[in-house]
């Protein structure tokens, strides 16, 4: 089957946060959710859920954790027990149970900044200390890459005077669009088992893989990194569905699942009765082949951005991303040159009338940054990069 997504759909006219926050002569490419039609099996399984009649109260099912195993293992070939899946309502909210049920006040949690910003809350939200081992950002002409670095993750551990009981791993990597290999992964959760380091991994982009890229979840490296980690997915930026909140972590080691459980209980963490048959439909495989094509779209969109930058805007640098469809767009050298002033973010925004995210909110390392989001019609994203480059003459 084919999709368009070229088509314009005017979501202008609905509340979403994403076209309404700014003034209509605005274009917005920030927020991470994606301009193009949620597949048809999951609308389907909606106006089914609908037509029903009755919208009361749903817990999650045993089909649901059922088929959340069946896509880990069809994926990667990765076997878990449906037991070992606890319902969310989303990521941000799984990563938060997660601090809750590991760490004690005081301890530490470990991230690798820039880094997606509700990360950079969960300190403040649990009492915790929190960690930084910073990504290495490296230039190559205009194209930027952020590296892991183990020198600095190791001595990222203990930091701040206060025991890392919690890393926090974003895999693929939001905003840098690093989709981390079985190599560099099976190194960081070395150190984390050395250290008796719990691994909480966000893999909510782990299905958006760009030309062909790989994904491998941490945990199923190995049944020992496995028992020291929480993994975290949704298939709401995979297809579509981020307003429904309804996520997953799998824990695979009873006595955590247990202690995972018991603070989502504690934090009344309740999973939308619509997102859970919205998951159901969107793992079942029904929706693989709008997936296919839309990962042909954003790949094709990616190599867009990254042509469009490097020919028109040689003095701006950027992210080529292998999982996500978001770039992040480095203007320290247009700041450098006076070509901009004051934060890039602002300076896009009244300028170029374009709204991106501040990479600042990223913390260190995104520092005169703009993170951009190209999960769009083609149409709307050359709009928005000539508006850019128009600003900047």
């Amino acid at each position: 089957m084919s999709y368009n997504f070229d088509t314009i759909i005017d979501r202008r006219s609905t509340n979403s946060i994403k076209w309404t926050q700014y003034p209509e002569d605005v274009l917005p490419l920030w927020v991470a959710d994606m301009d193009f039609l949620t597949p048809q099996p999951i609308l389907d399984a909606l106006h089914a859920a609908l037509e029903h009649g009755v919208l009361g109260y749903d817990i999650p099912s045993r089909p649901l954790f059922e088929s959340v195993a069946a896509r880990m293992e069809a994926l990667y070939g990765w076997k878990i027990d449906p037991e070992m899946v606890v319902a969310t309502p989303g990521i941000v909210s799984g990563f938060n149970a997660a601090a809750r049920a590991v760490c004690a006040p005081g301890e530490g949690i470990l991230m690798q900044p820039p880094v997606y910003f509700p990360f950079l809350a969960v300190h403040e939200n649990i009492g915790l200390t929190r960690q930084f081992a910073p990504l290495a950002k490296m230039t190559d002409g205009n194209i930027i890459r952020y590296e892991i670095d183990f020198d600095s993750f190791e001595a990222a551990i203990g930091s701040g005077e206060a025991r890392t009981h919690m890393f926090l791993l974003c895999n693929p990597h939001n905003p840098t669009g690093n989709a981390f290999t079985g190599e560099q992964l099976s190194c960081l959760s070395e150190t984390c088992l050395r250290q008796d380091v719990v691994i909480c991994a966000d893999e909510i982009h782990s299905e958006l893989l760009l030309g062909g890229t790989q994904h491998t979840p941490i945990a199923a490296l190995s049944p020992e990194i496995a028992e020291k980690t929480i993994t975290l997915i949704a298939p709401s930026k995979t297809f579509n569905t981020a307003g429904l909140f309804c996520g997953f972590a799998i824990i695979t080691n009873p006595d955590l699942c247990e202690r995972y459980k018991k603070a989502v209980e504690q934090m009344t963490l309740h999973v939308s009765s619509l997102g859970q048959v919205a998951a159901l439909a969107a793992f079942s495989g029904a929706c693989d082949d709008w997936l296919e094509e839309v990962l042909v779209y954003l790949t094709a969109n990616r190599d867009f951005v990254v042509k469009f930058v490097q020919e028109n805007i040689p003095d701006m640098r950027l992210t080529v991303p292998e999982a996500t469809y978001m770039n992040l767009l480095d203007c320290n050298p247009l700041l450098e040159s006076g070509k901009i002033t004051g934060s890039p973010f602002n300076f896009l925004l009244e300028k170029a009338k374009v709204a991106l995210v501040d990479g600042s909110q990223f913390g260190p390392g995104g520092e005169g940054t703009v993170r951009l989001n190209f999960g769009c019609p083609r149409s709307l994203l050359e709009q928005a990069l000539l508006r850019i480059k128009t600003s900047l003459r």
